[in-house]
């Protein structure tokens, strides 16, 4: 249980310190050159402030952003110590969560925003930033855990692993 717990702290620092650092890239590289195309018409990296969720919606809304982060945290941290969650693509995908919130949640803290720099020119997608793709990455992961795998653990634990 120790050496999991361990394990799952060192992912999630690793993500946060991923994200701020191509973050602290953004604010001085990016912020000062403007845009920087990588695929010309494609892809690019920018500059934003972000003072909303995704797509920007519900913008200004920092203690709102802050208190929840704080709550669904706690609630996946709860999933992973009751081991509702039961095999390592499920906590995979919690732990992606967790880490990409946490990287954004620094960002509210200490800067009120949070900065996003990848932008799908040729889409005219969302600005989004590395804790957005665990985020959205770990949530798909738990989507197909709950949705596919759960149950069938969930049933062979209860026939004693006789029928998995």
């Amino acid at each position: 249980m120790r050496r999991t717990v361990f394990k799952s702290a060192v992912l999630i620092a690793v993500i946060v310190a991923l994200d701020q650092l191509v973050k602290y890239w953004a604010a001085t590289a990016v912020r000062t050159a403007g845009s920087i195309p990588l695929i010309d018409g494609v892809f690019e990296f920018v500059y934003t402030e972000n003072r909303g969720a995704a797509f920007s919606i519900l913008q200004g809304q920092r203690w709102f952003f802050i208190i929840s982060t704080l709550v669904m945290i706690g609630l996946m941290v709860w999933l992973l110590l009751r081991r509702h969650v039961r095999n390592r693509w499920g906590r995979l995908g919690v732990l992606f969560v967790i880490g990409g919130a946490l990287g954004n949640y620094v960002d509210r803290l200490r800067l009120g925003y949070v900065i996003d720099m990848f932008y799908f020119k040729l889409i005219n997608f969302a600005v989004f930033n590395v804790a957005d793709v665990f985020i959205v990455g770990g949530g798909i992961m738990c989507i197909v855990y709950f949705l596919f795998m759960d149950d069938k653990l969930r049933k062979a634990e209860d026939d004693g692993g006789q029928n998995p």
